[in-house]
């Protein structure tokens, strides 16, 4: 029964909408690979590392094909080749390429089956690294457990990766259950992953394979010492978008930011590399168990939470869709919405209510992800306070599943341990003392709650309609969310994007999607 008294004949036929829009990008996406995911393929592999000038050697290896005009047969026909001509493993081929000591290009073509044979042993290794650190996460909750829902989320940032680490300790003593590390700036426009453990960065770390493992370390001493399971949680969006998600599964993170559109409207990121990139990192996501976050609540950075949150909705769906067919299950979708209705608007909060409580019923098996306010923080910390104390509180009546908590901090600098705790704080509070409220409140037939989600639901259903008469490139030219803009054939990385060839070969997308 919906408390909303929502017409769930609607949500569905929405539903079958989006579906159909996602199956339009999905028959794209099947033709298409991009530089980003063929590294990802070398990276399965096991191929890691850097060359004598700190390029990683999956960029040598893959960039080899490119420049040659050859990125449409995809990288493994080629490893496969080299490696039965020259009897070397992925890594040993890739060194030599780094050095300029083997062009794989010039190895004698190989029949697919050969090649298959041949990728196999090394395919199944890293399958199974990614089964092991699965497994060790799921022993951990069946074990030692972890913290209720709403999910206490919160942020470090300090640019080090040791000093990450001794903040997300103290957080979670302080009561965090997922700690994220933010990404430092403009790294999303990096088309390579840096190699190794950073210690500098500029309003966040680099996410890179080392410092995934010295965080999953430390995360997990730290889980075993309280008794609780903590999350871990980076950025795999970008132009390195699956090879994030590769290098997170392998180290054993949790949840991932990874969104099919927030690439294309807030990085500028070319539209066709983006849809590519998402498929490959959302099977991976899928596979490994990882708890994927979107990024609709950005759409309110730039548009009015009230005007447009029914571009919110409109994208939840069509995400969805997408993660479902990459393989990535209901339980795993982190779907973004945020509290971010201007404060002076009156009955603001009964409209922030509404949306929250919606968005639930209309994705009753998600952990959603619920961000606070951002937009309207003024660096007054005693009204930010009361703002994030709101947004604490629809969260817990509305049961969402991953709760980022504000900081009274927010506007003014990046939040010190003390602000973390304040926060938490402020969180747990609220949790305990309200924790049924949602059980027991009801709402009132043709009050401005039930008005407000009818209106939201009523409007995203017909931008969903808008938008399959269009399909999705077209909506995205047109500026359909968040009020802005992109080109078809614009943004960053389109160079990356090739259609396939007749002998391209990747056998992780068919083994993943087939182990779910």
């Amino acid at each position: 029964m919906s408390k909303l008294g929502l017409d769930f004949k609607k949500v569905e036929r929405a539903r079958v909408v989006a579906r159909t829009i996602a199956g339009d990008v999905q028959e794209f996406v099947n033709r298409y690979t991009t530089v980003s995911v063929e590294r990802t393929l070398c990276r399965l592999l096991g191929i890691d590392g850097a060359d004598d000038r700190g390029a990683p050697l999956p960029n040598a290896l893959v960039e080899t094909i490119r420049e040659r005009g050859l990125l449409r047969e995809g990288i493994l026909f080629f490893l496969g080749n080299a490696m039965i001509e020259t009897g070397l493993t992925p890594p040993e081929i890739a060194e030599r390429v780094a050095r300029g000591e083997l062009d794989v290009t010039l190895a004698a073509a190989q029949p697919a089956e050969r090649i298959a044979a041949i990728l196999r042993p090394h395919a199944d290794a890293g399958i199974e690294r990614i089964l092991a650190r699965r497994a060790k996460r799921e022993r951990y909750l069946a074990t030692i457990g972890e913290g209720a829902k709403p999910y206490l989320y919160v942020i470090v940032a300090t640019g080090n990766i040791y000093e990450d680490a001794i903040q997300a300790r103290a957080a979670a003593r302080q009561g965090a259950d997922i700690i994220a590390v933010i990404r430092t700036t403009g790294q999303s426009l990096l088309d390579y992953v840096p190699y190794g453990a950073t210690t500098e960065g500029f309003g966040g770390t680099f996410a890179t394979q080392e410092n995934f493992r010295i965080m999953r370390e430390a995360l997990d001493e730290v889980s075993e010492e309280i008794g609780r399971y903590i999350r871990l949680c980076n950025y795999c969006s970008g132009l390195c978008m699956p090879e994030i998600a590769a290098m997170g599964a392998l180290e054993g993170l949790d949840v991932m930011l990874n969104d099919a559109l927030y690439g294309i409207l807030f990085r500028d990121i070319n539209m066709q590399r983006t849809l590519v990139d998402q498929f490959m990192s959302r099977v991976i996501n899928g596979f490994a168990g990882v708890i994927i976050n979107t990024g609709e609540d950005n759409y309110l950075t730039t548009a009015d939470a009230v005007e447009q949150a029914h571009t919110v909705l409109a994208s939840d769906l069509i995400n969805e869709q997408l993660a479902l067919l990459a393989g990535l299950p209901e339980e795993q979708m982190g779907l973004g919405h945020a509290f971010e209705i201007d404060p002076e608007r009156e009955n603001g909060f009964l409209f922030e209510l509404a949306q929250a409580q919606m968005t639930r019923e209309i994705f009753p098996r998600a952990p959603l992800k619920y961000m606070p306010p951002t937009k309207f923080m003024t660096g007054n910390i005693f009204r930010g306070h009361i703002q994030d104390a709101l947004f604490n509180l629809v969260g817990i009546w509305t049961s969402q599943g991953i709760q980022l908590l504000g900081m009274p901090t927010e506007a003014i600098h990046t939040p010190f341990m003390s602000d973390r705790y304040l926060s938490i704080e402020n969180a747990r509070y609220i949790f305990n003392t309200l924790k049924n409220i949602g059980d027991e409140v009801e709402y009132k037939p043709g009050g401005i709650i039930r008005q407000r989600a009818r209106e939201v639901l009523d409007n995203a259903a017909a931008l969903l309609e808008s938008i399959e008469r269009e399909g999705l490139f077209t909506a995205l030219e047109k500026g359909m969310f968040a009020d802005v803009k992109r080109p078809r054939n614009g943004g960053k990385g389109l160079d990356g994007v090739t259609e396939k060839g007749a002998r391209y070969y990747n056998p992780f997308v068919q083994r993943m999607l087939r182990a779910k």
